[in-house]
């Protein structure tokens, strides 16, 4: 039977939300709009054209939720600000409103014993800075630097832990390059430059909280999968080189000072059209933890048809049964593989920031019987306790998410949380995930 005292006592659990997909009060209190409000409103962007006005309305319910996380026995909290909320235009002003909200978020869970891990840039880009290019133009490495600045600077005396950017390869790939996220953009012209100053600016967010203060734990966060060769052909194999250096590496290993994987992306010789004297060294810093968020693994084979990867993803509904409602694989394998992959690089700690899995949850009799997604939890922790005690320097867990919430282009559809909520009513219901996780901690 899996014990939390198996991991130690120092390790850190806790759960996972985010600004946008949570708050909802999407114009209340001077909040800006983000690239994800406007994005949510054109047509066949969203599923069934959900939008996240309210979502979760975390901003007016964070008390209970918070209360019912301190019931849970939840230790560490990580959720992120919403730069619109704080600079309503991305720069200059700040709102106020905004600040004090955030205030009462990070004074709460220090009242109910809960240590708050904020991720500072988890997707919603204001929009008037979109409206100047976004992470296209380089001038978002200064807008985003005074934002970095002014948030450590304010919160930085109760909030020790914090997280840069969430995900960059997502948001640069899904919003820059394929159109399916926000901003919508498409094309390598948009995806290149976008890559350069994410990384850039990763970098440079990590330095500057250190340099404010020192007693700051400071990271940044990658998503990653498992990438296997559908068959032990050189060409698959070859196929799933270039598929993990592109989901893998692209980000991890400029900031490790080993520079954009070029070798098996030929495309990316690209970004020396954007780069200036003193990236180089720029690209690089030292954090003192990444965090990992790994929900599967993904099946490649060659293809002529694919641009610049000449590369597709054997989708898993092709190649297993048992799919999660994101219609991605159980494979909790992926897990162990990803810390092994990530130990490889010279960081000081490893956390898992985000796993979880959605399915269909439906509420019977006032109960969720979520039974797969605690089966999915505990097959993940176990692999995260392997690699542990083969000698990987993972310090902690987070599951995505606490709450049910806006899951971008998949709308309210998928339900991540060990909490359901009920949209209509926002009324919370522990589902048996949960109660599983709160008796996990409590021993």
């Amino acid at each position: 039977m899996l014990k939390r005292a198996d991991f130690g006592t120092d390790f850190v659990w806790g759960v996972t939300a985010s600004a946008f997909q949570t708050e909802g009060a999407a114009e209340c209190d001077g909040k800006g709009p983000s690239i994800w409000d406007e994005f949510s409103r054109k047509k066949g962007s969203i599923y069934k054209g959900h939008v996240a006005d309210l979502s979760c309305d975390f901003y007016n319910q964070y008390q209970g939720d918070i209360l019912l996380m301190k019931s849970m026995n939840i230790p560490n909290f990580r959720f992120s600000f919403s730069w619109p909320r704080i600079f309503s235009n991305g720069t200059n002003e700040i709102n106020r409103k905004g600040v004090e909200f955030y205030d009462r978020v990070v004074d709460l869970c220090l009242e109910s014993g809960i240590k708050p891990w904020v991720t500072l840039y988890h997707w919603d880009l204001p929009l008037a800075l979109q409206q100047k290019k976004g992470w296209v133009n380089r001038d978002i490495i200064d807008h985003f630097s005074d934002y970095v600045t002014f948030c450590v600077s304010h919160f930085g005396d109760r909030v020790k832990q914090w997280m840069i950017l969430n995900e960059p390869m997502v948001y640069t790939g899904a919003g820059y390059f394929l159109g399916i996220h926000a901003p919508g953009k498409k094309g390598i012209d948009n995806f290149i430059p976008a890559i350069h100053h994410s990384a850039l600016s990763q970098a440079t967010g990590i330095r500057i909280a250190q340099q404010l203060r020192s007693d700051l734990e400071v990271g940044t966060t990658f998503s990653c999968s498992a990438i296997h060769p559908y068959r032990k052909t050189d060409r698959d194999i070859k196929a799933a080189q270039r598929v993990d250096a592109l989901v893998n590496r692209l980000f991890v290993e400029p900031l490790n000072g080993l520079g954009y994987p070029v070798d098996e992306l030929p495309f990316l010789k690209k970004i020396e059209k954007y780069m200036l004297a003193g990236d180089e060294e720029a690209l690089c810093a030292e954090p003192d933890f990444i965090g990992i968020q790994n929900y599967t693994r993904e099946v490649v084979k060659h293809s002529y048809f694919t641009p610049y990867l000449n590369s597709s993803l054997v989708h898993a509904k092709k190649r297993v049964k048992e799919l999660t409602e994101m219609q991605w694989e159980i494979f909790p394998q992926a897990m162990h593989e990803m810390l092994h992959h990530f130990s490889k690089y010279k960081f000081k700690k490893l956390y898992v920031t985000e796993n979880g899995a959605a399915f269909p949850d439906f509420v019977d009799n006032g109960n969720v019987n979520d039974f797969k997604r605690t089966s999915y939890l505990q097959a993940n922790l176990l692999e995260i306790l392997k690699a542990k005690e083969e000698g990987v320097n993972v310090g902690g867990y987070f599951v995505w998410s606490f709450t049910d919430n806006f899951e971008w282009a998949e709308g309210f559809r998928p339900r991540f949380g060990l909490v359901y909520v009920n949209y209509e009513t926002q009324k919370r219901i522990i589902k048996a995930s949960g109660h599983w996780y709160s008796s996990f901690l409590s021993e």
